[in-house]
């Protein structure tokens, strides 16, 4: 698994995640993405953050197996410290940051786009939450911020996914585009960004986070609070391990 940070053009920091299979991502993998945003945000010579993936999608959530293989609550723990940490660093970001998404984004990757300042996503991405499938809650809020209350609740009930054309209707994806257009897409747009003069991005970034009606952070940890419970309660076990059987049958 790599975090990886570089820069094509000036002003342009682009954070690439590459967990394979399925960028599902360890409690070490949160923390590093976590860092990664911040530390990309806190240089001045950054004006802009793309957030991408490699490999089959943009984001798995939080490496199932690795909870599984936990006897007690530490591996459940770090993974939500780790997802709060990793979504507050995209929000917190000093400057905005574009979630360039492809394939897949489940999970943990709701709760980074729907923390994002702006989403570009390909032909072939699908948003969904399966928290309730496996026992858990969270990034309701995330996915809030996506869809208006009514489809996000349904989506959320039904573990069901949206595709990226849907979410372009709702406003919350900027642009759609043929998959091998999606890293210049996002390039695209990062360079009109950069191209402003970053101490009014900065500030506009500040602004616009401070009139937010959604506290994001709180709303995410108040979530986070009944997935605990669930656990507390056997309920998130058994129905992770049904996950992982059904995935391993032929």
């Amino acid at each position: 698994m790599t975090i990886s940070t570089h820069s094509p053009e000036p002003g342009i920091a682009v954070v690439t995640v590459a967990a394979p299979p399925v960028n599902a991502l360890t409690v070490r993998g949160w923390f590093d993405l976590a860092a990664a945003v911040e530390q990309a945000g806190r240089d001045p010579g950054t004006h802009v953050v793309v957030l991408r993936a490699e490999g089959r999608g943009f984001n798995a959530g939080v490496d199932i197996k690795e909870i599984q293989r936990d006897p007690g609550y530490s591996a459940l723990i770090g993974a939500n410290e780790g997802c709060a940490a990793a979504f507050s660093a995209v929000y917190d970001c000093a400057v905005p940051v574009i979630a360039a998404v492809h394939g897949f984004c489940l999970g943990g990757g709701v709760g980074l786009v729907g923390n994002a300042d702006v989403v570009v996503a390909s032909e072939d991405a699908e948003f969904g939450l399966p928290e309730v499938d496996r026992g858990a809650l969270g990034a309701a809020t995330h996915l809030a911020r996506l869809v208006p209350q009514h489809l996000m609740r349904a989506l959320y009930y039904t573990a069901s996914t949206i595709t990226a054309q849907q979410l372009h209707h709702h406003g919350s994806v900027y642009a759609v585009v043929p998959r091998e257009e999606l890293y210049e897409t996002a390039l695209a747009l990062a360079r009109r960004i950069a191209a402003k003069d970053t101490r009014v991005i900065r500030a506009a970034k500040q602004a616009i986070n401070g009139i937010d009606v959604q506290p994001v952070h709180r709303s995410y940890r108040f979530e986070q609070g009944f997935t605990f419970q669930l656990n507390l309660a056997g309920v998130s076990d058994g129905a992770r391990q049904e996950f992982l059987d059904g995935r391993e049958k032929p």
